[in-house]
């Protein structure tokens, strides 16, 4: 019997080269998706890259170089870039050229993905992602627990996440929820090279930004070899240590709503897996993340725990199938040998991303995509088949 399409390599790997070929500019990068998304992202373009390399297109490095060409003095790499019409959002961000926040800082794991496959990263893109990681390391707050600050939700990657909810005045509503993230702009405090170090008005360590922060630390440091950036995230991964909650089976960020939001249980609340050592941990991470009482679905992992109140498959960071998410944890479970949760995960992931047209993200139950369609970051499920 013929395989099924959504699970046949060669179907997924087609598809997911055609979205990225039909969202490749001429600037140099595959936009998200042209209506909705048509800048440069930072994680974005990072996951774009590992997939123009899996691909075998040398794309991948033009991608990251691009992303990493707006990178300010001080080694801060903007989230978006606005290559392609300068000063869209000056108002919002006070400049033209690129956002004042950053994003999870996925470069760190583009280059080592790109060396491994054979891709000749030249030393100024070595240099640069090891400046941006400096700076995360070196020059951005760090609240007393140890953890990385955040200057913004927004930074997180997961823009509207309910650990944010204790931030929003009366509760969780898009109403309020909207506005208050581009106040949050406003309050960021910035080094005297423009460069955002601190956000008074939003005091949040999150879990997850800081696993991945010591991830892309260590993935460079396996291709380009150790510095006062790997002794520095080494510390940091001891720090993140400390916020593992046994009774929600997650990491609790730091902050301000770290015992109410900021421990929901959520997918990124997960990613300190990638860099735990504690193998019960791990264990439970990836019974979890299997288990359809909690974060299993038939279309891949869903982004918050179904026990949670505020739980909803369809709603924007409320509980739908993210595929950058699930790729992470299916890194993860795949380095910790956990073979038989990394398998469900992939099989889960690549259904949803088929189902759902490679969607920005979709219904973990059924695959009905929801946001941008296609999205260019679901090309993942070309790596996970």
């Amino acid at each position: 019997m013929d395989e099924p399409e959504e699970f046949n390599r060669s179907a997924v790997r087609d598809a997911a080269r055609a979205v990225l070929e039909a969202h490749w500019v001429p600037e140099g990068y595959a936009v998200p998706n042209p209506a909705t998304y048509p800048w440069q992202w930072l994680w974005d373009s990072c996951f774009h890259a590992v997939c123009w390399a899996e691909l075998g297109d040398d794309r991948g490095l033009t991608e990251l170089q691009t992303a990493l060409s707006v990178q300010s003095v001080d080694g801060f790499v903007p989230h978006m870039n606005y290559v392609r019409h300068p000063g869209v959002a000056a108002d919002l961000w006070g400049r033209n050229e690129a956002s004042s926040i950053t994003q999870p800082p996925m470069y760190g794991h583009a280059v080592a993905e790109l060396v491994r496959r054979g891709a000749d990263v030249d030393d100024e893109t070595l240099a640069k992602a090891e400046h941006g990681l400096r700076f995360l390391l070196f020059d951005r707050h760090r609240h007393p627990s140890g953890l990385v600050a955040l200057c913004h939700p927004w930074e997180s990657g997961a823009d509207d996440s309910p650990r944010w909810d204790d931030f929003c005045p009366g509760g969780f509503s898009l109403e309020a929820w909207r506005p208050l993230k581009n106040q949050l702009v406003a309050s960021i405090e910035h080094s005297p090279a423009g460069s955002p170090v601190a956000n008074p008005a939003f005091e949040s360590a999150s879990a997850g930004f800081n696993a991945l922060v010591v991830f892309n630390a260590w993935e460079l440091a396996a291709v380009a070899g150790r510095s006062e950036v790997t002794d520095r995230a080494d510390d940091l991964a001891g720090c993140l240590a400390t916020r593992w909650d046994e009774s929600h089976r997650t990491w609790a960020d730091a902050g301000a709503a770290e015992e109410g939001s900021g421990r929901v249980r959520t997918l990124d609340g997960l990613l300190p897996m990638l860099v735990s050592s504690e193998s019960g941990r791990i264990d439970a991470v990836a019974a979890d993340l299997v288990d359809p009482s909690a974060y299993g679905g038939s279309c891949g992992p869903t982004g918050v725990h179904r026990e949670e109140p505020v739980f909803d498959p369809r709603a924007y960071w409320r509980g739908p199938a993210w595929p950058q998410l699930s790729y992470l944890m299916w890194v993860g479970l795949r380095r910790h040998g956990q073979g038989e949760a990394a398998e469900a995960v992939v099989s889960s992931t690549v259904r949803g991303a088929m189902r759902s047209g490679f969607a920005e993200y979709w219904n973990p139950d059924d695959g009905t995509g929801g946001g941008a369609v296609p999205q260019s970051w679901t090309a993942l499920a070309a790596l996970m088949v």
